[in-house]
C-alpha cells in the first residue's frame, strides 16, 4: 500500500493504541506500507504540486517553497494571462469540487505558482517572485491578510483534492512498469 501521508508525525511511537488500530490488517495479511509524503509532493514527473501545475494548464518554469530542505511547488505560466474567475474555473474543474478564491493580487494573473497540502504558508515567497496567484490546498486565518497585503489571489483547493495527483501517478507508474495491479482507493475528506 502506497500512502502520501505518514502515521509518525513528530517521530516514531510504539504500536499500540490507535497507531496499531491503523495497521494491524496491514500487518495480519503481510501488507507493506510506503508513505512517501515530501517527495510525492517535490517530484518534477509524479509530484502533486508539478502533476496539479500541468493539469491547470501551466508551462511550468522553476521551483519554489522549500519545506525541510526541498523545494515542493512549482510556478509557471497559462498559455494565454486570464483572470482570477478564469483560474478558479480551472482549479474546480481539475480538482472536481469548489474552491476558496482570496482575491488578493491584480487584475491580469501571468504567473502562479502550485503548493498542494497546506501551501498557503508560502504567499511571501509567491509575492517575492512576482507570482500572481498562488494555488494550494488550505491555509491559516491570516493567509487572507498576508494574500491581501501582498498582493496575491490564493486559491484554496482542499488539502486532500490537491494531493491525489501524485499518489496516483506513481501508482500508475508502478503498475505499467512492473505489470501490477492498481487501484486508487479515494477517501476523500472534503478539507
Amino acid at each position: 500500500m502506497i500512502v502520501h501521508h505518514g502515521l509518525f508525525w513528530g517521530g516514531t511511537r510504539p504500536l499500540t493504541g490507535p497507531h496499531l488500530r491503523r495497521v494491524r490488517a496491514l500487518l495480519q495479511n503481510g501488507v507493506a506500507l510506503y508513505s512517501c509524503h515530501l517527495p510525492l509532493d517535490a517530484h518534477a514527473e509524479v509530484g502533486n504540486s508539478a502533476l496539479l501545475g500541468r493539469a491547470l494548464g501551466l508551462d511550468l518554469e522553476g521551483r519554489f517553497a522549500a519545506f525541510q530542505g526541498a523545494e515542493v511547488g512549482w510556478h509557471g505560466r497559462p498559455e494565454e494571462p486570464m483572470e482570477l474567475s478564469g483560474l478558479v474555473s480551472r482549479v474546480e474543474a481539475v480538482l472536481g469540487s469548489p474552491v476558496h478564491a482570496i482575491a488578493g493580487g491584480r487584475a491580469r494573473i501571468d504567473r502562479v505558482g502550485v503548493v498542494t497540502g497546506g501551501g498557503a504558508s508560502f504567499i511571501e515567497e509567491a509575492a517575492s517572485l512576482g507570482l500572481d496567484a498562488l494555488v494550494t490546498g488550505e491555509g491559516s486565518h491570516h493567509a487572507h491578510f498576508d494574500a491581501m497585503e501582498l498582493g496575491v489571489h490564493v486559491i484554496l483547493g482542499g488539502h486532500y483534492a490537491t494531493e491525489t495527483f501524485g499518489v496516483r501517478a506513481l501508482g500508475e507508474h508502478l503498475a505499467e512498469r512492473f505489470a501490477l495491479a492498481y487501484e486508487f482507493i479515494d477517501q476523500p475528506t472534503g478539507l
